[in-house]
This record gives structure tokens, sequence and C-alpha cells, in this order.
């Protein structure tokens, strides 16, 4: 069993950057010669994802159109012998997209719902887009490889976990682990908490942008949104409802997180991986 599908939310509006996001989407910003949404496509990439669907909101469709084939500019660059920049447009046309829209800005449950109807395979990745993990792995390359250890992994969900300073747990859906060996950076969990109090939080692992969920978990937030119609649909309430349901893990990421949903975060981005 493989993982064989992502869904990559990006239809957020991207306030903290404007007014450049006004007129270029957040995940287009540069970071060296690729833009952001490069970064995570050549992630699911490199696990052997190769069927991507973009949630996007009205007017990112440049996004979408940034991996798409351009015939007439190939072939001038293979003219011109400009070889290694052919290859670097080319490698995403084997690549199927899709493109989903989230018409209402309900939640990032809400987001993966749209691409409900696309999914079709036992497990599927979810990557935000303001999570670049850099290390001799990335961040998917070390999820993946903890869940296909797991004995059950189609009904399995695994879940990118980072150690964070216990004043910033506010910031994080934070995880409740099973006591047990915490020499593996594997984690069992029995319970989810959405942004709590420093003095309220049951650990200081924060669950950063990368999950494998099993199908269920889509449909859990299918469940959720008919329930209810007013309220943000959020992820991790759909996993908080499966946690008898399915096995939920974590894995604590190796390596080094950048954040680029902040202008800082961006910048210390392109400052060490440019």
């Amino acid at each position: 069993m493989k993982v064989t599908q992502a869904i990559l939310p990006v239809a957020g509006f991207g306030t903290r950057f404007l007014p450049w996001t006004k007129v270029v989407p957040k995940e287009l910003l540069p970071i060296g010669n690729k833009p952001i949404i490069a970064v995570l496509v050549d992630e699911c990439i490199s696990v052997g994802i190769h069927d991507i669907c973009f949630v996007i909101s009205r007017g990112k469709e440049s996004i979408p159109q940034y991996f798409y084939a351009q015939p007439e500019l190939e072939r001038e660059l293979e003219r011109r012998g400009k070889l290694h920049m052919l290859e670097e447009l080319t490698k995403y046309n084997q690549i199927r997209f899709h493109v989903a829209y989230q018409e209402e800005m309900k939640g990032d449950g809400h987001a993966i719902l749209q691409a409900r109807d696309w999914v079709d395979s036992d497990a599927v990745a979810i990557l935000f887009g303001d999570d670049i993990i850099h290390g001799e792995k990335n961040g998917l390359q070390q999820l993946t490889e903890a869940w296909k250890g797991l004995k059950n992994k189609k009904e399995s969900a695994m879940l990118c976990l980072q150690d964070v300073e216990r004043k910033l747990v506010s910031k994080y859906g934070i995880v409740d682990i099973v006591p047990g060996n915490h020499k593996s950076r594997l984690r069992k969990i029995k319970g989810l908490v959405e942004k709590p109090k420093p003095e309220d939080a049951p650990s200081t692992l924060g669950i950063v942008g990368k999950y494998i969920v099993p199908r269920s978990t889509i449909e859990e937030l299918n469940r959720a949104e008919s329930g209810h119609h007013d309220k943000e649909i959020r992820l991790i309430d759909a996993l908080k409802s499966q946690l008898t349901k399915i096995d939920i893990y974590g894995y604590e990421f190796e390596g080094r997180r950048f954040d680029t949903g902040t202008p800082e975060g961006y910048t210390e981005a392109v400052k060490e991986l440019a």
C-alpha cells in the first residue's frame, strides 16, 4: 500500500503579505529559483506521489498554471540549448494535476473537503502551504517512512510533530501522547487539543502542516459539514472524532522547519535555503 495522492490546500488570501498578494499568490513567492509551492510539489514527487490536487480560491489560477506544460517555451529552450532550464520545466509534465475551488473560507477541513470526490485512494497526503522542513530528508519523506512501518496503514493517520516552546502552544494543535518509549520519534496519540493555553496543554508537541490520513477522515469531515453548516470545519476536529475508530500517530521530524506563512519566516527561509 502506497500514498499516491496529495491534497495541497492553498486557497488563503495571504493577508500578511499584502499588498504583494493582491497580484501574486503567496505560494508563488520565490525561494531561490523556485516558488514555495514548487518546493511542496517536489516534496510529493520525492515520495512517489504523481497525483496532486490544488485547492485554490478564485484568482489563484496562476498556482496550477505554473506547473502546466508550455510546448512553445520548451521548444525554444531546446533550440537555444538551455537544457538545464528545459529539464526543470518538463519534470512536471508527467504529474497529474487537479484543481478544486474553495468558494468560502470555512476552515482547513472545509478546504480539504473540496477534493473529496477526487480522492480515490485508501490514504492521502495533505500538505499545507506554509511549512518547509529542511534536512537530510524532507518532511513528507520522514512522514511516509514512519507511516509505512505501521501494521494497519489503511486505517491509520500520521501527523507531523514539532516540539515547541510551551509559551507558543496556543498557536498550534497540540497532541496528548500515550506514555511509553520516547527514544523513538514516533508517538501514539490519545488526544488532540486545538490551540490550548500553555497551562492547559497536555504536551509541547505541536502539529505542523503535513499529514497522511485515511479516506475515512475525509468522510468524517463530510459528516461534520453536514451537521454544522455555520461552523468552521477543522481537520483536527475530524481526527478527534476518530480517536476511538482509527490509530493516530505523530512523528517528530528531524531537521529545521521554516514557516513561510509569515514575512519573518519567509525571509528566514530565503536567507537559509536560496
